[in-house]
């Protein structure tokens, strides 16, 4: 089943969605948003279910239900706030070779123990809203592709096996970061804010089942597909060398509270160590990178400085993720990088 959230209000507007993307339906008298949906999905999710099947033969039948085309741009984030956005840093060969370009360690604890911060959730992107900023294209503005779940209410101290049976849905995210101010951030011990502006995520969130092989019950087994202003940037697997599974992150998020229904946790930047050294850009025939600033380690490490720009003004951001044969899974986030307009 797909799921997506049309703008509406501060909650968007729960519409299901055609697997190939096409066509969507609201269902106000089942849920009228998405984290309605999420708080009481043992009942919900079946009725969702049999809409989804019924829009796939054109025979929906729902009290008020109307098809209508499905549209990425109308679209909000599928939550567009939640109670908890938590991300971990799951692939800790990204960790490694930020610390390596700086000439920093990487304690032994990284491998055992997931690294994972507490970001906003009030304001989330949708998947064709532009990156804002105030005044200054110079701090740093970097897009990270990133695979995330959403959760069911997940009790504090749940294992790693309760915990996967808590993941509902799946999606996409650009953690958006300013490059610039993390470090002053990080050296005052308190972790990021001002570095970490609203994340957005794809137009469509997913079941595990509509998944098939390709999700194992703690990664999904996929190329991560970026692009910066067309040119291919990155297509890293998703499900390789991810050293913590989701089940782990949840677990690693609950361990010393519960989370509540609609708690959004992101895998971190997908990072593959082989096919992502130094002399295997896209046209290359490399993975390539899920971030700028992996790429700037690389450049930093062998050339002894970046070159690789970070997003200006006008720039555009395209992330997405296909199926085997070729189709779009969640959609895709595809946003220009932009000056906030005040008034």
């Amino acid at each position: 089943m797909k799921l997506a959230s049309l703008k509406h209000g501060r909650d968007g507007r729960l519409v299901v969605v055609s697997r190939d993307l096409s066509r969507c339906v609201a269902v106000p008298t089942l849920a009228p948003t998405l984290q309605t949906a999420l708080d009481d999905w043992a009942s919900v999710a079946p009725r969702l279910e049999a809409v989804a099947t019924a829009l796939e033969s054109g025979a929906v039948t729902e009290k008020g239900a109307e098809i209508r085309t499905f549209d990425p741009a109308a679209c909000a984030a599928p939550l567009p706030r939640a109670y908890q956005w938590a991300d971990g840093s799951a692939y800790v060969n990204h960790v490694a070779l930020v610390r390596r370009a700086r000439g920093a360690a990487l304690p032994d604890s990284f491998w055992t123990d997931p690294l994972m911060y507490q970001g906003g959730s009030d304001a989330f992107l949708g998947p064709c809203d532009d990156i804002t900023l105030a005044n200054d294209q110079d701090w740093g503005i970097d897009f990270e592709a990133e695979i995330a779940v959403i959760t069911d209410d997940v009790p504090m101290g749940v294992s790693e096996d309760e915990a996967a049976g808590r993941i509902r849905l799946l999606t996409l995210v650009n953690d958006v970061s300013l490059r610039g101010l993390i470090p002053g951030e990080l050296a005052k011990g308190f972790g990021f804010f001002q570095s970490k502006p609203s994340s957005a995520f794809a137009p469509v969130v997913v079941t595990p089942d509509t998944l098939g092989d390709a999700w194992d019950g703690a990664r999904l087994h996929r190329p991560l597909l970026s692009f910066v202003n067309g040119v291919p940037f990155g297509r890293p697997d998703a499900g390789q060398d991810m050293t913590f599974g989701f089940p782990r992150l949840i677990a690693h998020a609950a361990r010393t509270r519960p989370l509540g229904a609609g708690s959004i946790i992101g895998s971190g930047t997908v990072s593959n160590t082989q096919g992502t050294d130094h002399g295997s850009a896209i046209a290359e025939g490399g993975l390539g990178y899920s971030c700028i600033a992996e790429v700037r380690m690389i450049e930093t490490i062998r050339d002894g400085q970046p070159s690789t720009p970070f997003l200006r003004f006008g720039d555009r951001v395209r992330i997405t993720m296909e199926d085997s044969a070729g189709r779009p899974v969640f959609g895709a986030i595809d946003q220009a990088v932009a000056r906030h307009d005040r008034t």
